[in-house]
C-alpha cells in the first residue's frame, strides 16, 4: 500500500473463460469494483485461440492477459472446473500425463512473462485447483488469496494423481476465501488449512440488474431453469417431476437458460426437444438477458445434486419468483434463512459420489421435487419482499477488499 493511503496493485487470476459460470461473474464483479475504488490491477485468464478480444470487469483489453489454448503450446481445449461447462472444454481426469505437462508449463511460463511486467501487492487467485497451487513456484513473496468456489475440492477427488501437489501447492499460500461455513470445514478437513486463514465472504448479485421492476408482466405458471445442461444438475429428474406435474397442470412451462457440451448434454437436450413446446430453450444468457426472463416467471427450479453457493435463487426471488431447491447445505445455511417462505427445499436423493445419486433413489426424489413444484404454483399471494443487502456484490467486495489491505 502507498504511503497516502491509497489502494495498492492485485493480480486476479482464473484458469478458465471469463463471464461464464460463477468464478467468472465473482472475478468480473471483484474487478469492476476494485477499480471504482483506486485498485491498479491485471489480470490473467483461460481462452480459445479464436476468442475475441476479453473484457473483464471493465478493464481495458491491454490490462487483461488471456493464456491461449487450442494453439502449438496448448493443443486442447480450456479445461474447465466442472466437467460440463457451458462451451468446448477438456476434462482434467481424461488428460494425459503429456497435457498435464503442457498445462502445468504454460501457465507457468505465462505467470513469469506477467511478473516481468507487472509487480502486484496482492494475487487473488480462483479455485483451490492447479494454477492456484503454482503461484508460489513464480510470485515466492507475494501474498496470495486463494478463492475457493468448490468445484476444485471436487477435481480433488475426480483427479486423486493431482491432488497431493494440489494440496501442498496450495498450502503456501496466504489465505483462503469461502462461500460459505460450510466450505470452512472442507477447506480444513481436506487441505488441512487452519480457521484462522479462512474468511466467509459469500457471493454477490446485481440488484440493479435483479428486481421486480415496474409493470412486468408475470406468468404464474412459467417455471425458470438456469444453469448447464449436466445430469448433475438434476436436469433428468426434473423432466420427470413435470412429465407428472402436465397430468395435472398441463399448462405450465419450463423455460431452459444455459448450455452444455458433450454427450449428456446432447442427450439432455434431445430429451427436451422431444416435449416440444413446453420447454423453451433460451440458450446461454448474460445477466442483462436472465433478469428478464426470471421477471416473467413464477417460480424458479434448481434441482441440482451438487453447488457452491447457487446465488442464481437470490437473482431470482430479487426477480419476485417463488424458489424449489434441493437441500443443499450452502443453500440450507445460507440462502434459506433470508428468504422465508420464498423457498421450498426437497430433501436430495442418497448420493453414491459428491454429484451422483443412487439410480434406486431418483424417482422418489422426482416426486418429491413435483410435490413441491405444484405447491409453489398453487399459490397465488406475491412472494414477500426480502431484505438481501449482505447479498450485493458491493457487499461481497467490502468484505475482500479487508483481506487484501489487512495483508499488505
Amino acid at each position: 500500500m502507498t504511503g497516502d493511503g491509497a489502494p495498492g496493485k492485485v493480480l486476479h487470476l482464473l484458469s478458465q473463460r471469463p463471464g461464464l459460470t460463477g468464478s467468472g461473474v465473482t472475478l468480473d464483479r471483484l474487478v469492476h469494483h476494485a477499480a471504482a475504488a483506486g485498485w491498479r490491477q491485471r489480470v490473467i485468464v483461460g481462452v480459445p485461440a479464436d476468442a475475441p478480444e476479453v473484457s473483464v470487469g471493465g478493464l481495458p483489453a491491454e490490462h487483461v492477459r488471456p493464456l491461449r489454448f487450442e494453439t502449438d503450446e496448448l493443443p486442447f481445449p480450456v479445461p474447465g472446473m466442472s466437467d460440463v461447462m457451458p462451451y468446448p472444454s477438456t476434462v482434467f481426469s481424461s488428460m494425459s500425463e503429456r497435457r498435464w505437462e503442457q498445462y502445468r508449463s504454460a501457465w507457468r511460463r505465462h505467470l513469469e512473462r506477467t511478473r516481468g511486467r507487472f509487480q502486484p501487492a496482492v494475487i487473488h487467485t480462483h479455485h483451490v485447483w492447479v494454477l492456484s497451487a503454482l503461484v508460489k513456484d513464480v510470485f515466492p513473496r507475494t501474498p496470495v488469496v486463494t478463492h475457493c468456489h468448490a468445484t476444485g475440492l471436487r477435481q480433488m477427488r475426480l483427479c486423486p494423481e493431482a491432488t497431493e501437489s494440489v494440496r501442498t501447492g496450495v498450502a503456501r499460500n496466504e489465505v483462503f476465501l469461502a462461500l460459505h461455513q460450510g466450505m470452512v470445514a472442507q477447506l480444513r478437513d481436506e487441505l488441512g488449512v487452519e480457521e484462522r486463514r479462512i474468511h466467509v465472504v459469500g457471493a454477490g448479485f446485481r440488484g440493479d440488474l435483479f428486481h421486480r421492476g415496474q409493470g412486468s408482466a408475470r406468468t404464474r405458471a412459467d417455471i425458470a431453469y438456469v444453469g448447464k445442461i449436466a445430469a448433475a444438475k438434476g436436469l433428468d429428474s426434473l423432466l420427470d417431476a413435470l412429465e407428472r406435474l402436465w397430468l395435472r397442470l398441463p399448462e405450465v412451462r419450463l423455460h431452459v437458460a444455459g448450455a452444455g457440451s458433450g454427450a449428456e448434454a446432447q442427450a439432455l437436450s434431445r430429451r427436451m426437444e422431444a416435449l416440444g413446446a413446453r420447454v423453451i430453450r433460451h440458450g446461454q444468457l448474460d445477466q442483462r438477458q436472465l433478469a428478464p426472463l426470471l421477471r416473467r416467471c413464477g417460480v424458479f427450479v434448481l434441482p441440482s445434486f451438487y453447488e457452491g453457493l447457487a446465488l442464481v435463487l437470490v437473482e431470482a426471488v430479487a426477480c419476485g419468483c417463488r424458489i424449489v431447491a434441493t437441500d443443499l447445505p450452502a443453500v440450507r445455511e445460507q440462502i434459506a434463512p433470508r428468504l422465508g417462505d420464498a423457498i421450498e427445499l426437497v430433501a436430495l436423493p442418497g448420493m453414491s459420489a459428491v454429484d451422483t445419486p443412487l439410480r434406486q433413489d431418483l424417482p422418489p426424489f422426482a416426486e418429491r421435487l413435483e410435490a413441491a413444484l405444484a405447491r409453489a404454483l398453487r399459490r397465488d399471494d406475491p412472494v414477500a419482499a426480502v431484505k438481501l443487502d449482505e447479498f450485493t456484490w458491493q457487499a461481497v467486495f467490502r468484505r475482500v477488499e479487508r483481506v487484501w489491505r489487512g495483508m499488505i
